[in-house]
């Protein structure tokens, strides 16, 4: 292994680090619907759980309304449980063959709690891109150990990994910046 492979790894684990932040700051709702919010629901479907987007139609009726159309007529009551049973806090109304799911306006203070909780999730994703910066950085010295690459290469692959860290880091702030200003917007 080099110092090129250690920073190409690297820098594709905080991209992932990244994208899995973005996922989750997905599923965090703010006052417009979205259809991503119903993602993670697992919807049981002949005996497997499988995410309710497989199952039905999700679509946005209105500003504040999700929309769900089950592919088969049996699921609709199936559907509206999972949805009813997940921890979004949403009551879905059957209309015929489709479902939908109102998401209600925030409250100033629940507004607040899903700040704290966009703090925490950005939180641990930083916490995520250092443990990184870590192991690349172990990795490095361990490569010395080997003798595989000189103490200079050792000292510029840490700086690079530095430098990717801090752009992951930064990358993570404008993200969690973001989404409380959309949280926070009425």
């Amino acid at each position: 292994m080099s110092v090129s492979d250690v920073k190409k790894v690297t820098e594709t684990k905080i991209g992932k680090s990244i994208d899995t932040l973005k996922t989750n700051l997905a599923k965090i709702r703010t006052g417009r619907a979205h259809t991503g919010i119903l993602d993670h629901i697992q919807v049981d479907y002949y005996g497997s759980p499988v995410p309710v987007n497989q199952v039905a139609n999700i679509t946005l009726f209105d500003a504040r309304t999700i929309n769900v159309q089950p592919f088969e007529k049996k699921m609709g009551s199936t559907i509206e449980k999972a949805i009813r049973d997940s921890d979004l806090g949403l009551n879905p109304q059957s209309f015929g063959e489709s479902i939908r799911v109102p998401t209600p306006a925030l409250t100033e203070e629940r507004r607040r709690d899903l700040n704290k909780v966009v703090k925490n999730e950005g939180e641990d994703a930083k916490i995520a891109v250092r443990n990184l910066r870590r192991e690349a950085n172990d990795q490095l010295k361990k490569l010395v150990k080997d003798k595989s690459i000189s103490e200079d290469d050792e000292r510029r692959g840490q700086d690079d990994v530095q430098k990717l860290t801090d752009k992951g880091v930064a990358e993570i702030d404008r993200l969690i910046a973001q989404k409380e200003a959309e949280i926070l917007t009425v």
